[in-house]
Formats: C-alpha cells, structure tokens, sequence
C-alpha cells in the first residue's frame, strides 16, 4: 500500500482522535479500511464511558464487525494514532485484521513493539505491522493532551 493512502486513512484516525479530547478522554483514535473504503470508525472513550475497554480499536471493531456482519475482518486494515496496547493487540489478533497502521509509538504500553511486540508470537493469525506514520503529528497530539491535563491539574 502506497506511503499516502496511509496518510490519508491516518488522517481520518486523527480526526477520531481529536474527538476523543473534546470529551475529555486521551486522543486515540482508529479508522478500519476494507477494500478502499472506511466502513469503521473508533475514538477512545474510556473515561467518557467509565469502561476500561473503551479503546478507540476495540470500538473501530465492533463497528466493523456489526457493519460485516461476521468478527472476522480478514480483509480489512486497521489505522490507529496510537500503538496498540496488550489488550488491543489481542483483540486485534483475534479479529483477524490483515494489517495494523498505527502513528505514534507508545514507550510505556505499546506492544507492537516499544515494550514487546504481541504480533510477532506463534499466534494462529499473522497481523502485518507498520508504525510510524504520521508519527509526528500523532504524538504532538498526545503530547499537548497531557500538557494541558499537567496544567489544569496544578491550578487545582
């Protein structure tokens, strides 16, 4: 897959990602491509919903998975802004997703490779993996998140 079609489907992770702030909740969001097409979208509502699952991949996969009409999304690409935790790397194994694309990388939970990589153990599917893109932007993202928490947490 062409490095823009990446941007492109990365841009609208970002969008998600966006969202998940102005509830309050740290910018992680997820795009599920199938074909050419995003038939999912995701954004992280955990503190929102007050559900520790409420991760911006698990939310694109349910949708997914309703809009399919089957769990297994075999042919289908999943564009995250953030680098999937254990417990999305799972689920992500289990849905059988081909791809994961995902932007910034995350040094303190990441497992697709910053802390361990979940993908590359005997699994009975294979999950093709790239980080990286839009790197950037995505961790600026999440850098000025934490920023202003750090802030308004002090002026209380």
């Amino acid at each position: 897959m062409m490095q823009n079609e990446h941007r492109k489907y990365m841009e609208e992770a970002i969008k998600m990602a966006e969202r998940a702030a102005t509830y309050g909740d740290i910018p992680a969001g997820a795009v599920i491509v199938h074909g050419d097409k995003i038939i999912a979208r995701g954004y992280n509502t955990r503190e929102a919903k007050q559900d520790a699952t409420g991760h911006a991949e698990i939310m694109a996969i349910r949708e997914a998975s309703e809009i399919l009409g089957t769990w297994r999304l075999i042919d289908c690409d999943l564009y995250v802004t953030l680098e999937p935790c254990l417990m999305c790397a799972g689920a992500i194994i289990q849905a059988r997703l081909r791809r994961v694309i995902f932007g910034a990388y995350d040094p303190k939970s990441g497992m697709a490779g910053s802390v361990a990589n979940v993908f590359e153990l005997p699994a009975n599917h294979r999950v093709e993996v790239t980080g990286g893109v839009l790197e950037e932007r995505c961790g600026d993202m999440l850098r000025s998140f934490f920023a202003r928490r750090r802030k308004e947490n002090a002026s209380e």
